[in-house]
């Protein structure tokens, strides 16, 4: 690689944002459902809120793609048990 590769190869990592920090789901509303084990406020695990903070982006991901899956679970069962 050339000098001026390496030096335009430089520049656009410096210009490249890191990718943002996945943010907690916690909305403060931290109450285990008895029948689901979710937090009524962020639908975690006991265990996925205890792993959140040693968890890499990765697997904070793979969590709340697990909480939009009990999300769309709830909605659907208010749905069905609407008047």
């Amino acid at each position: 690689m050339t000098n001026s590769a390496e030096a335009n190869q430089a520049e656009t990592a410096l210009q490249t944002p890191p990718a943002p920090a996945v943010p907690s789901p916690c909305i403060n509303v931290c109450r285990i459902n008895p029948e689901t084990q979710w937090c009524d406020g962020c639908l975690r695990t006991i265990d996925e809120i205890r792993a959140w903070s040693q968890s890499d982006d990765d697997a904070k991901r793979a969590i709340l793609a697990q909480t939009d899956l009990r999300h769309a679970s709830l909605m659907d069962k208010r749905r069905v048990n609407a008047p």
